[in-house]
């Protein structure tokens, strides 16, 4: 059985959520709430299990720093509040820059773009390279 009493000592209380005793775990499924998110959307959101989320939420795993990043962009709350509760939670989001952000998402957008193309480019001359050693082997005696 659990204990629920709060720092006033009633017992019974549920009320056992405050920012002094949140953890990543809390913080994170609060602001999933928040947004009236459940596990299963989040999940599908991010490109990871549900048991990845369960995970967070209980405090068993963090993401790494790039789900972290995409996890506070999905939120609308910053990696700071994420990690410590200082900075910009769910009750805080700053939308007054929606513009810049949406410059940057373009800007990110162009510079994936052109890592494909190169990508795609360096592909194409290791394929080159494979079909000549290969054929060079064909041709050997």
């Amino acid at each position: 059985m659990t204990d629920t009493t709060q720092e006033t000592g009633d017992p019974g209380s549920h009320d056992w959520f405050s920012d002094d005793t949140a953890t990543f775990g809390d913080r994170l499924a609060g602001a999933r709430d928040a947004l009236g998110l459940t596990q299963e959307d989040m999940a599908r959101r991010l490109g990871v299990k549900l048991k990845t989320i369960v995970a967070w939420e209980n405090d068993w795993s963090e993401p790494r720093a790039n789900k972290l990043q995409m996890v506070a962009g999905l939120l609308n709350v910053s990696i700071r509040w994420l990690l410590t509760g200082e900075g910009t939670g769910p009750d805080e989001a700053d939308f007054t820059d929606v513009e810049g952000d949406l410059k940057q998402v373009l800007l990110d957008l162009r510079q994936m773009r052109q890592e494909h193309a190169r990508m795609g480019e360096r592909m194409g001359r290791l394929e080159k390279r494979l079909r000549l050693t290969l054929k060079k082997e064909e041709d050997r005696p």
